[in-house]
């Protein structure tokens, strides 16, 4: 690995300025051209990357990220932005070198680590990510490890600079606590230069973008943006490609009222027609069952469906009544989700399954219920969620009401039929319901047509076998974990949650994190057995 400079995000900056007063001045005495005349500084950029998708699922299910100092976090557990990147552009080579502002802290403290990462850097000539990270076991057990400029993860650069694929490195496993992640697929990378709000894309990108890409490098456009810079081209795709949207909903809004409006309009209260549910229970039980721990499957039933990667469940064909002068809905549906995993001479640790769910709300708020089989106990009607809607509003549109994003939040009795894997009070995903008003109205589309491990226990399985095989979830071409990699992939044995040998070794330290680890089934079973009497009331 070539020694790398060290550069903090302030020097970059300092760095950018100084390389330009010095072409000036070169110029200006008429020297020859030299390497630092050829950059030319940058500014207002920024940098979102996920790191990996499994690495946040870890973090989430046992500590959390902390996002500060210029770096924030998207929702959902989403990808993090570094802001206001600094440095310089070679205007020969067309290749940036950015340093961005932004701390980011993962750490929890069941499991006694943590990282953090700061001065993020990119380098598209390197092709590579770098950042200073600092990684403290809290339980003392291991030493704090410092390193500076540590590379993170190789970089595809691409002209536009987004969506790039990126390889995480030895060095990336070393700090994050898992020597599999090295040579593992990184989430893609997208680096842009952040454009006032009020700056039309049209004036000044367009010259940019035009000259630079087509003529090679001329004399004359040393200090524009740089060629790979996605700015010239995204700001003019982007529109265009919605322009024919508006267009094409305007041309059909005055023909659909007018024929459908009359003929379908639902009276404010009666029995409901259809109706779907989506729900993904919890993002981080999803990856945990068929993570490198469990080493399960998720597998769908009776109607339901899950979406592609093992992504949420769609339940169908709801029945119930609504009032929407009273905000009131009641809703049931068919089909099943089971949760299956912790395989020990045929038999399972974790054997969980939700069938006929029912969702209520009144006013905004309500329930959400299931029958539960937990290890062969049944139990019916548990609530397993409080819902709150956004809106108190029950407000029908040609015969359809729909209530997206509702927050979730796992009650007590929801908890027990976990085995208490989730306190009460977690926060689980998000309900989004539809339902008919009338046999004429259309449904939204409710997606995940793709079931994953198959139908009534079809020989597909999510995350591949209970051994952590290299199966897909629910279709081709997603990704659970990381780009280019599948549910139950290759690292680890199984690419998904970092929760078996993806943990993050430093931080648990050594053998007391392993035992505590490999230990995670049997003290799921082992509960469980306790709480079948409880759960059966």
């Amino acid at each position: 690995m070539p020694v790398r400079r060290r550069r903090s995000t302030a020097l970059a900056a300092a760095v950018a300025t100084a390389t330009a007063l010095g072409a000036t001045a070169l110029a200006a005495l008429g020297g020859a051209t030299t390497a630092s005349a050829a950059e030319a500084p940058l500014a207002d950029y920024e940098l979102t990357w996920g790191i990996k998708q499994s690495y946040r699922t870890y973090v989430g299910m046992f500590g959390s990220f902390t996002a500060s100092e210029g770096a924030d976090q998207a929702a959902g557990n989403g990808a993090f932005t570094f802001t206001d990147g600094t440095g310089t552009y070679d205007t020969t080579a067309h290749t940036v070198d950015l340093a961005f502002r932004g701390r980011l802290v993962s750490a929890s403290a069941a499991h006694h680590f943590e990282v953090t990462l700061t001065d993020l850097r990119f380098d598209s000539g390197a092709g590579e990510i770098t950042a200073d990270v600092t990684t403290v076991d809290t339980s003392g057990a291991t030493p704090t490890k410092k390193g500076d400029d540590v590379p993170l993860a190789k970089v595809a650069v691409t002209r536009t600079m987004t969506d790039m694929a990126t390889t995480l490195t030895t060095e990336a496993g070393e700090y994050l606590g898992s020597d599999g992640y090295a040579g593992a697929a990184g989430d893609p990378l997208t680096v842009v230069k952040k454009t006032p709000p009020t700056t039309e894309p049209t004036t000044g990108p367009t010259t940019g973008p035009t000259t630079g890409p087509t003529g090679e490098p001329t004399t004359g456009e040393p200090s524009k943006e740089p060629t790979t810079d996605p700015e010239p081209t995204d700001p003019h795709t982007t529109p265009a490609t919605r322009e024919p949207s508006p267009t094409a909903s305007t041309s059909a809004a005055p023909s659909t009222p007018a024929t459908t409006a009359p003929a379908t309009t639902a009276p404010t209260k009666g029995e409901i027609a259809d109706g779907t549910l989506g729900w993904g229970v919890k993002e981080s039980f999803r990856a945990y069952v068929v993570g490198t721990v469990a080493k399960g499957r998720v597998t769908v039933s009776g109607g339901a469906t899950q979406a592609a990667g093992n992504g949420a469940f769609t339940f169908k064909d709801a029945t119930g009544t609504y009032d929407t002068d009273a905000d009131k809905l009641t809703a049931a549906f068919k089909g099943a989700v089971n949760f299956k995993g912790h395989e020990s001479g045929g038999s399972y640790g974790l054997d969980l399954t939700l069938s006929n769910l029912k969702a209520t709300l009144d006013g905004g708020t309500g329930t959400l219920r299931a029958d539960v089989n937990s290890l062969g106990t049944q139990t019916k009607g548990v609530v397993l969620a409080d819902l709150e809607a956004k809106s108190g509003d029950l407000k029908a549109a040609q015969d359809v009401v729909t209530v997206d994003d509702v927050a979730a939040t796992l009650t007590v009795a929801g908890a027990k039929a976990f085995g208490d894997f989730y306190q009460a009070g977690t926060a689980l995903d998000t309900v989004d319901l539809s339902v008919a008003l009338s046999d004429d109205a259309q449904l939204p589309d409710g997606g995940g047509s793709d079931t994953s491990g198959g139908r009534d226990g079809g020989s597909g399985t999510a995350g591949g076998s209970t051994g952590g095989g290299t199966g897909t979830a629910g279709g081709t071409g997603s990704t659970v974990g990381g780009t280019g990699t599948t549910t139950g992939g290759s690292l680890g044995g199984g690419s998904l949650a970092s929760t078996g040998s993806d943990i993050p070794g430093p931080a648990l330290g050594a053998a007391a994190g392993a035992a505590v680890v490999v230990g995670a089934g049997a003290v799921y079973a082992t509960r469980r057995r306790r709480t079948q009497g409880r759960a059966a009331e």
